[in-house]
């Protein structure tokens, strides 16, 4: 009995040690995830959107280039359609916007929602209104609802997924 004692106590021990470095890294990250949003995170993600508008109003669409991920993850739909499937099809597809409208004035609604998911991740949601002047100096008024994922990398915040959506037009009665 000694010896199984005496050679099983440091197995034992290395053992319990171990599951108890586990159980204080699984309360750690739990106690990361269930903690309340950081102010400064949402804070940092509506400067976000601010300068998403100022920049698609003052430099038009090709300005979102630098906004979308250019990566596989991104998407983006609109009215329930893929538009981008990809980074790389927006930087692609994001000229040949430029092209369709050459200026977008675009308005977040007051009522900008900010869901801090983790540090580097949130939910945005907002209505927006954007003024669209297209290459033939058409005028086109748009209003809806945007929602999207904004993810911290490389320093800064970029949307990992967007979808814009305008009310279904209603039959005439």
């Amino acid at each position: 009995m000694r010896r199984w004692f005496s050679t099983s106590l440091p197995i034992l021990l290395a053992f319990g040690f171990s599951f108890g470095v586990y159980l204080t890294e699984e309360s750690a990250v739990g106690s990361v995830d269930s903690a309340a949003p950081s102010p400064a995170v949402e804070n940092s993600v509506r400067e976000f959107t601010r300068d998403v508008a100022r920049d698609v109003t003052a430099d038009g669409p090709i300005a979102w280039s630098k906004y979308f991920e250019n990566t596989p993850a991104f998407f983006m739909a609109v009215n329930g359609k893929m538009a981008f499937p990809s980074g790389a099809s927006a930087m692609a597809g994001i000229p040949d916007v430029a092209k369709m409208y050459k200026h977008i004035d675009l308005t977040w609604g007051d009522d900008l929602r900010v869901d801090v998911l983790t540090p580097a991740l949130a939910g945005i949601a907002t209505t927006y209104h954007e003024t669209l002047i297209d290459a033939a100096d058409h005028r086109i008024e748009a209003n809806g609802f945007f929602t999207g994922i904004a993810e911290f990398r490389d320093g800064r915040w970029q949307f990992r997924n967007a979808h814009w959506s305008q009310p279904a037009a209603t039959a005439a009665q």
